[in-house]
């Protein structure tokens, strides 16, 4: 087992490199060429760190939401690909797409990242979390996180947590409040062919989903939408329409 402790702990700067694989754009929001995939040995800052940070640069110190899904740290099973790793300590860093981990869950204990390699995966609620490169709706390819919510014979379902932060405004006056800088939480879908080396966006959309796929799968994707009263926007209901799918 001990072979692996080593790859599996290899950390990344945090907010000044974000490690690439050759021919990728970049983490998340950003956007441009592929930079070196090279991992160095360094901690990361806690949650009182990276808020001090946009604080200097916003100059607000106040603050609305969470860049993470979860603020505290979580106990969850972390594989290297079928191998297992053992239980960890996790809270996902949604907005920098980052993971962030500890043996314990001591105070004392410094926080490292895990390194971005598409075989680590955290299990999150018995769902595996996972470093993946996915295509917008946008058209825009992209790297970050994403949960498989239904792993099946055709299609996978995927989930992503996308958060964007926005900068606040000060009190122009004393008759006006002062905005805080703000982290707001977006879900979106992605789904894989199986045998397709490429994953993309569900629009939650009734007839945008099944324009998805050609006839006519697209007519009886929409006929079974309607028929059976599913709101795409739903979780539940979108795993349904893909269970439908992967029926079929």
């Amino acid at each position: 087992m001990k072979k692996f402790i080593v790859p599996f702990i290899l950390i990344l700067t945090a907010h000044s490199l974000s490690a690439q694989y050759a021919g990728q754009v970049a983490v998340g929001n950003a956007s441009g060429s592929g930079v070196s995939n090279a991992m160095v040995s360094s901690v990361i800052g806690d949650m009182n760190d990276q808020y001090e940070r946009l604080s200097k640069q916003t100059g607000i110190d106040d603050f609305a939401g969470s860049p993470y899904t979860n603020d505290k740290f979580v106990q969850a099973p972390v594989y290297y690909g079928d191998e297992n790793m053992g239980s960890y300590y996790y809270r996902y860093n949604a907005y920098n797409e980052e993971i962030e981990i500890k043996k314990t869950n001591l105070e004392e204990e410094k926080i490292t990242a895990l390194t971005k390699d598409k075989s680590i995966k955290v299990m999150v609620g018995g769902r595996p979390l996972s470093f993946a490169t996915f295509i917008d709706k946008k058209g825009n390819t992209l790297n970050g996180y994403l949960t498989t919510v239904l792993d099946s014979e055709k299609y996978d379902l995927y989930k992503r947590v996308n958060v964007k932060f926005t900068e606040g405004q000060k009190a122009q006056n004393s008759f006006v409040k002062a905005v805080p800088n703000r982290f707001s939480h977006f879900v979106e879908y992605y789904y894989q062919e199986k045998g397709v080396n490429r994953i993309d966006e569900v629009p939650l959309k009734t007839n945008q989903v099944a324009k998805l796929f050609n006839e006519p799968l697209k007519s009886e994707v929409k006929d079974y939408i309607k028929d059976n009263n599913l709101d795409v926007k739903d979780e539940a209901d979108l795993i349904k329409v893909f269970e439908y799918l992967n029926s079929k």
